[in-house]
């Protein structure tokens, strides 16, 4: 028999493919598998053709190819696909074989997976793959979680294929049942506040300054010489110049309708569910669904008016550099937010996670890689408890650098009437959290005034109060709890 297989992979579209290819780089031989059969046979007369890669038709003859402890990685749809491949793989297995769940799968079904498999003694691990298509040939950033017994079997393969940052891999193990897919749910909450960030930044370039394609292109180049450097920025530059076939910028025919497949959503539900104000990433997610609404907006257009003009009339040069530090500093409270998300869940679920090395597996292959977070890891070396990102000596000085132009961005679009829902959030969460005093006492004496929900004094905090505020209220109060 020829030489046994190194890793199976479920799952040949692109992604899976390229991942497969990529291993093969490092020299792994992996087994191919396909629900649909005619995938294999295509891939390995194709892409995978003069590789060691070998294919399987089905899962038994799949799962003889390969080498104990078995490792299985699926690419698959998330939800109901998973669990069916799972279903069909356990009576195949052994005690201490591994799957492995690469899609972008919802965390508590990873826990519970994580779970359900221990106690048939096979390893599950859900890990997060970010990069897209060209990641996954040449180096993604990986995210693995799950059970921890794993880890070693899978380790050496995980870190070879992952991209690398300063020599080292942006690949390590997260933490224990749902971390590696719940990080990735973060990651990907932080991209969709970086991409909406972004376009607020074109829309007031086109928009409020008039700069045509090819000027905004060379705006982003710029910025991304510097401390915006990122592939964000990197693609956008090479967006706004790409011209069709007639010549004409091919952005300005793309409908403004943005799909999403979730995970921002997510990522603001968990938010919502552990009591973290991540309003960036939440704001960013309402925006792609305002965009959708495309037919009444046309609508709206004709009735609803705003400001005479949504022309800056001061200095442009002056206001592109206001623009970009404003697009600074919302990124610095996206990613101060997202990592206060990440703490609270850890708190939570008893996850060890390491936030420094979280940013270095951001630092490269993944979509949201960028300098910005070498400064993150940097900050969690500095300080491995430190409670925000905003009160690290780095990212305060870098805030207060940015905040007055930061504040002349946002109300130029308050003024000009250019709808800027990231950066607004941005500066009042940042105008929120350094506030020592909030008018919250005034919603505790609303609630308590009608509905008895009690309130706690500012000198005897813990005890809570309650007043009969009308004089025929009575003095019985509603119990405390939590939403």
């Amino acid at each position: 028999m020829s030489e046994k297989a190194d890793i199976a992979l479920i799952g040949l579209a692109v992604m899976g493919q390229n991942l497969i290819l990529n291993m093969n780089d490092h020299g792994y031989v992996v087994c191919a598998y396909n629900r649909t059969t005619e995938k294999v046979d295509q891939f390995l007369a194709n892409e995978a053709k003069g590789t060691k890669v070998v294919g399987a038709r089905s899962l038994e003859e799949m799962v003889q190819k390969l080498k104990k402890p078995r490792r299985v990685m699926m690419l698959v749809k998330a939800g109901q696909a998973v669990d069916d491949f799972i279903n069909k793989l356990v009576p195949l297995l052994e005690k201490g074989d591994i799957i492995i769940d690469g899609g972008n799968s919802e965390y508590q079904d990873t826990s519970r997976r994580t779970a359900e498999l221990k106690k048939k003694g096979i390893l599950f691990v859900g890990s997060g793959v970010s990069g897209g298509e060209d990641g996954a040939r040449y180096g993604p950033s990986l995210m693995p979680g799950g059970n921890p017994d794993a880890w070693p079997s899978i380790k050496n393969i995980f870190q070879s294929i992952a991209a690398k940052a300063n020599g080292e891999p942006c690949c390590d193990w997260v933490g224990e049942d749902g971390a590696g897919h719940f990080v990735k749910m973060v990651h990907n909450g932080i991209e969709y506040g970086d991409m909406q960030l972004i376009c607020e930044a074109y829309h007031l370039m086109k928009t409020a300054l008039s700069l045509t394609n090819q000027e905004m292109s060379e705006v982003f180049e710029e910025w991304n010489r510097g401390e915006l450097d990122s592939f964000l920025i990197e693609i956008t530059k090479d967006i706004l110049k790409f011209k069709d076939s007639d010549g004409s910028y091919l952005l300005e025919k793309i409908r403004d309708s943005a799909g999403q497949k979730g995970t921002g959503k997510w990522t603001a539900v968990a938010a919502l569910d552990y009591g973290m104000p991540v309003t960036l990433i939440g704001e960013a997610v309402f925006a792609r669904c305002l965009s959708s609404l495309l037919d009444e907006r046309k609508q709206a257009s004709s009735v609803l008016k705003g400001p005479p003009s949504s022309k800056y009339t001061g200095d442009k040069k002056q206001f592109l550099e206001h623009i970009r530090q404003a697009l600074y500093a919302s990124k610095i409270v996206s990613y101060a937010q997202g990592f206060m998300l990440l703490r609270e869940a850890a708190k939570i679920h008893g996850w060890n996670l390491n936030y420094g090395g979280i940013a270095l597996m951001w630092r490269g292959g993944c979509i949201i890689r960028s300098v910005f977070l070498g400064n993150i890891k940097t900050a969690f070396e500095r300080n491995p408890k430190l409670s925000n990102l905003l009160v690290d000596s780095f990212f305060s000085e870098a805030v207060q650098r940015c905040q007055a132009s930061w504040r002349v961005v946002v109300a130029a679009g308050a003024t000009l009437g250019i709808p800027l829902p990231t950066f607004s959030t941005a500066l009042a969460f940042y105008d929120g959290y350094r506030s020592q005093r909030l008018p919250a006492n005034l919603i505790q004496a609303q609630r308590d005034y009608f509905g008895a929900h009690t309130y706690e004094l500012v000198n005897a905090p813990g005890k809570f109060m309650h007043t009969n505020w009308t004089g025929h209220g009575g003095n019985v109060s509603a119990s405390t709890y939590q939403a």
